[in-house]
């Protein structure tokens, strides 16, 4: 017999447990009936959604075109990036020396970075950091005589993590020329988790909040411990607790906002992005989905037809 598909049971009711965010099962009900192109409708018309087969092609095109146009234009530009990406920051860099793209005048921004239990900021040594990531698999892949200087390259550190906020705007005259991103399990933004760290009462001193280290939501251990570089295996106690991160200002002073959601667990169906995906895109605005935020400010949102496809109670499918 094949998978029986149902709706989940109406007589058997529940509370979330105290770690789960966003607890309204009613919104997330209706939220996991969107599916597919009906996720490009949003009544903002500047946060635009587009569904399509890969993103990532796009977003690499979306970055070296706007480095390759401040080159030409000897201009300075201003860059947030998402860490580890190497799937994108590789070919990125493949690109900038085919074309001979000069980056004397780019400037890069790590989003955030790992903290251990005290609050210590991990080293760019640190083989499974965001510095190290960044610096190994971007920088480093563009040839030294196109490369940014090293003094154009900024990751959170001990030192700036205070001023990581106001280094960000003075660079880029107000705010970066572009934020690059994708949510995490709990929908959070870079490490601005759904944590006491950032919660507030209203949205309007919710963006105002700067760079800080935060202590990491448990799903963010959870989700991380997934990733290739703790070994893709659960090894929830090779993840750091804390983490260094931008705020939710640095978000908002961005000039232009580039979202992908196309997470799949190497490569299969399964994917804790899917569901999160729809809260960040069609649920309420509020600290609990930090990433909703972008619902509010001109955003460009990419999303995979995997992470758009409809999913339901699939009964004989397990892990």
């Amino acid at each position: 017999m094949d998978n029986i598909i149902f709706d989940p049971p109406t007589d058997f009711k529940f509370v979330p447990g105290d770690y789960v965010p966003f607890k309204d099962r009613e919104v997330c009900e209706r939220l996991r009936k969107i599916s597919g192109k009906d996720l490009e409708k949003h009544p903002n018309p500047d946060f635009n959604i587009k569904v399509m087969m890969n993103p990532h092609p796009v977003l690499i095109a979306t970055l070296f075109s706007r480095i390759k146009e401040a080159s030409e234009n000897n201009k300075k530009i201003t860059l947030i990036l998402g860490n580890p990406e190497p799937e994108t920051y590789i070919p990125l860099a493949q690109l900038i020396n085919y074309f001979g793209v000069d980056c004397k005048n780019v400037h890069i921004f790590a989003m955030d970075e790992w903290a251990d239990d005290q609050g210590n900021i991990a080293p760019e040594t640190y083989k499974a950091g965001f510095a190290h990531s960044m610096l190994k698999y971007l920088v480093f892949q563009i040839d030294e005589k196109l490369r940014m200087p090293m003094e154009n390259v900024h990751y959170p550190t001990n030192k700036n993590i205070g001023d990581y906020s106001k280094m960000i705007t003075d660079c880029g005259e107000g705010g970066a020329d572009i934020c690059s991103s994708s949510p995490g399990w709990t929908g959070h933004m870079a490490f601005i988790d759904p944590v006491s760290e950032f919660i507030t009462d209203n949205m309007e001193e919710y963006l105002q909040q700067e760079a800080k280290i935060v202590t990491l939501h448990p799903l963010t251990v959870a989700q991380n411990s997934l990733h290739g570089v703790f070994g893709q295996s659960g090894y929830i106690a090779d993840v750091p607790p804390k983490a260094a991160t931008i705020g939710p200002v640095d978000v908002k002073n961005a000039r232009e906002r580039i979202e992908v959601h196309a997470l799949l667990t190497n490569n299969t169906f399964s994917s804790w992005q899917r569901m999160t995906s729809r809260l960040v895109l069609h649920g309420p605005v509020t600290p609990l989905v930090p990433s909703s935020m972008l619902q509010l400010m001109k955003t460009q949102v990419y999303v995979s037809e995997e992470i758009a496809a409809p999913f339901e109670c699939w009964e004989k499918v397990g892990y």
